[in-house]
């Protein structure tokens, strides 16, 4: 029931800043130029990132004269900055500028952590235009259940404790630091039972299976990206998910999404991010935490959980119970009153 307008962009992939950054901009202009000929909405919104499709939608509601809520799911294009891709460039100085604009501009602004509430009231955005609606879990398709024999077989992993990471293999995300715990590990006699398994795409995963191969790491596996409707599949075999980001202050106001899906799977966490995502992995007593970009530390994680069954059903069970505060039917209907919100500020 719901209608998707496709336009033409230049598909790039994630693999350069130059050519991401046209295709950004080409989907800006299609989509800025496509905006008159749509009917008319009650509200416009505008999801980052990408940056550019904020500006979009900001045309879009002058076009429509119709009000618009811009839904900040990372603080781009400070996340530029925070992965050493150009971030003091006069194109950089110049994007953050039209950011700025963007944020007055907004009816209204729904931002996925309280981190990035409290980045933006700092930037001066009035306190009151800003709503939080967090991340959540689709219930439905997320939970706890039989580990998939026929992939633990695939992957030659009956028997073995096994640590995953499932989702980009980006500039951000550090995996690095992954593949030299999982090199510490391999030379651990009390370790050799544990495999790592990666699952997912992205710019570096060329680099980390060569890395990997380099190494000679017989604990690694990789699996190319899946469906949405596979993945709780490979969420099923994981003993533990590692979640990581690099060391950067910037990532202290991000949650990554896959956290609440390993809740929703009641799978424990071993997390390398600092901030908000660690209250909650604290909070909800469903993880372990170690310094980013720390493979000594992960290895100390991976280690105590590997060794302690009673520990790790505590935090699958924490895990579990602590999903339907994350429960994604909840956040959309607040997303909902957040486009009320917005749709009846237009009219007063």
């Amino acid at each position: 029931g719901i209608r998707v307008v496709r336009v033409w962009t230049y598909m790039a992939p994630n693999t350069g800043v130059c050519r991401r950054i046209v295709d950004y901009l080409s989907f800006m202009v299609m989509s800025a130029i496509a905006a008159p000929f749509l009917p008319r909405p009650d509200v416009i919104v505008g999801t980052s990132p990408q940056f550019f499709t904020l500006i979009s939608a900001w045309w879009a509601s002058v076009v429509k004269r119709r009000p618009w809520v811009l839904e900040l799911r990372d603080i781009w294009p400070e996340s530029i900055k925070a992965v050493g891709a150009g971030g003091h460039s006069v194109l950089f100085r110049a994007v953050q500028r039209v950011e700025m604009l963007l944020y007055r501009k907004a009816t209204r602004i729904v931002t996925v952590t309280h981190s990035f509430k409290r980045v933006l009231t700092d930037r001066g955005v009035p306190a009151d235009k800003i709503a939080v609606v967090t991340n959540g879990v689709d219930l439905t398709r997320y939970k706890p259940g039989e580990k998939n024999a026929e992939l633990l077989r695939t992957f030659e992993l009956e028997g073995r404790f096994v640590v995953g990471y499932i989702g980009t293999h980006g500039m951000a995300h550090g995996l690095d630091t992954l593949l030299d715990a999982a090199e510490i590990m391999s030379r651990q006699q009390n370790l050799q039972h544990v495999a790592m398994l990666f699952v997912g795409d992205g710019a570096k995963r060329v680099e980390l299976i060569a890395f990997a191969r380099q190494k000679g790491l017989d604990n690694v596996r990789f699996v190319g990206p899946v469906s949405k409707e596979e993945v709780a599949t490979y969420w099923s075999i994981l003993d533990l998910s590692i979640i990581h980001l690099r060391r950067t202050e910037l990532f202290t106001t991000t949650i990554p999404s896959k956290l609440f899906e390993c809740m929703g799977m009641g799978i424990p966490v071993a997390l390398g991010i600092a901030g908000e995502a660690r209250e909650i992995v604290e909070h909800h007593d469903v993880g372990l935490t170690f310094l980013p970009e720390d493979a000594g530390e992960l290895v100390a994680v991976i280690e105590r959980l590997a060794q302690d069954h009673r520990l790790v059903e505590r935090l699958r069970a924490n895990s579990a119970a602590a999903a339907p505060n994350f429960n994604r039917e909840n956040l959309a209907d607040a997303m909902l009153r957040e486009l009320g919100v917005a749709a009846e500020q237009s009219r007063s």
